[in-house]
């Protein structure tokens, strides 16, 4: 026996009992609170000078999962736009787009799935660098960076 939702918001949030008769033992039941989140992005300003390496954490403040075994991507947006810079397929190398010719030969994927720009460049000022973790077709959690670069 199963419940399906759908279209599920955070009104449908709360405690759902299943009880049914059965004989000769009575009644069963079971309880299972459900707990229903919004999609959350959530946003970060970086600092970082002119000429540096610019490090940026995919998700911030995550240790309960790890990101390897999840496909994420990042992407770079202004003016609305965003465009993919980074693909990372779990067990599998992490795929370049060189369509973006500003972060072609300066973009690398770190440890734990950082984006690692270098050298920084005063273009970098605003942008706003986004990762997006898949844990599950409907379950996507975004990190958005928003980059201020300084000269010396």
């Amino acid at each position: 026996w199963a419940l399906h939702l759908e279209n599920l918001t955070v009104s449908l949030s709360g405690q759902y009992e299943c009880s049914f008769a059965t004989y000769p033992y009575g009644s069963k039941a079971a309880k299972i609170q459900l707990i229903v989140k919004a999609e959350e992005e959530q946003h970060y300003v970086k600092e970082v000078w002119l000429n540096q390496t610019l490090e940026i954490p995919c998700v911030q403040d995550t240790t309960s999962e790890n990101l390897s075994n999840y496909p994420l991507k990042w992407l770079v947006g202004e003016s609305g736009r965003k465009e993919e810079l980074v693909t990372k397929e779990p067990s599998c190398p992490a795929a370049y787009r060189n369509g973006n010719a500003l972060y072609r030969q300066r973009v690398r994927l770190g440890l734990n799935n950082t984006l690692m720009i270098f050298p920084t460049k005063i273009t970098d000022d605003g942008r706003v660098f986004s990762c997006h973790v898949t844990y599950h077709p409907e379950r996507v959690q975004k990190s958005s960076t928003t980059v201020r670069v300084f000269g010396k």
